[in-house]
């Protein structure tokens, strides 16, 4: 079984707190491009909800969504944060208890939602689609829950996305085959794999890149991801020269993304 959707080891190793996902988000915060921001863009999708809207998310990590746009959800909203990990939950509960919103933390496994059918209004998987094993039932029970006329918000990554991180690694790796990110739901197949369950599928992508100027950071960002096993610390240093001769060179590390979101109504 892929890593990306083992479930033990992203319990149990990957995601046992919020320090690798907390790398990865640091990198975005300081150095992407697009000054408006992914999570006020995804939530530009969610204002779409009425007024007393009930709200799940599957794999809401460390809570990152919320705390950035707490001063904007609507005081009706009931909420639901959930994760696989408790690790992940106890870290979003920490990050959210100040803001004294009334926040509902459960550990819940997208493939069993222990909900009655037509519960929710809307389902956000942020970038945790592509962990689960059994997509299709995961669909499923997704679509079980919401109410008629409810929304999945499904965000993910195109197949390009960070595409010179792959080529960096992919020189130095002894196989030549090294991919730092998981492909089985991405913005090229992620509509096909929702049709059978949603007949209204639309996709948006969210214009950015990201203009690194320092090089720890991004080690650090390497370290974090699920292949970081298979680097040796050989093949981390190649990269570390490579990048710090980049940045020499040119003052900055121009790294592409390609991300965004379907949005799938019942």
């Amino acid at each position: 079984m892929s890593k990306f959707t083992d479930q033990r080891y992203l319990t149990t190793e990957q995601y046992k707190d919020s320090g690798n996902l907390d790398a990865r988000i640091e990198i975005h915060r300081r150095f992407s491009t697009n000054p408006y921001g992914w999570f006020n863009w995804v939530f530009d999708t969610l204002v779409q909800l009425p007024a007393r809207a009930n709200v799940l998310e599957l794999g809401t990590g460390s809570g990152a969504l919320w705390v950035s746009i707490t001063d904007k959800i609507p005081t009706n909203w009931t909420i639901t944060l959930s994760d696989l990990s408790q690790g992940m939950l106890d870290a979003a509960w920490r990050n959210l208890v100040v803001t004294g919103r009334n926040f509902k933390f459960e550990q819940i496994d997208a493939q069993s939602i222990p909900y009655a059918d037509e519960t929710f209004d809307i389902v956000i998987a942020n970038h945790m689609l592509y962990h689960v094993p059994d997509r299709p039932k995961a669909l499923a029970e997704i679509k079980r829950v919401l109410k008629k006329g409810g929304h999945l918000i499904a965000a993910t990554v195109g197949e390009t996305h960070q595409k010179e991180i792959k080529n960096w690694l992919r020189r130095v790796g002894k196989d030549g085959n090294f991919s730092p990110v998981s492909e089985p739901f991405t913005l090229e197949n992620g509509a096909e794999q929702l049709a059978p369950f949603f007949a209204n599928v639309t996709v948006s992508r969210y214009e950015d890149s990201l203009l690194v100027t320092e090089v720890e950071p991004m080690i650090a960002y390497l370290r974090s991801s699920i292949r970081a096993s298979e680097i040796s610390e050989e093949e981390l240093a190649k990269v570390k020269t490579e990048l710090e001769k980049e940045i020499k060179q040119n003052g900055k590390i121009v790294i592409s993304k390609d991300t965004g979101l379907f949005e799938a109504l019942k």
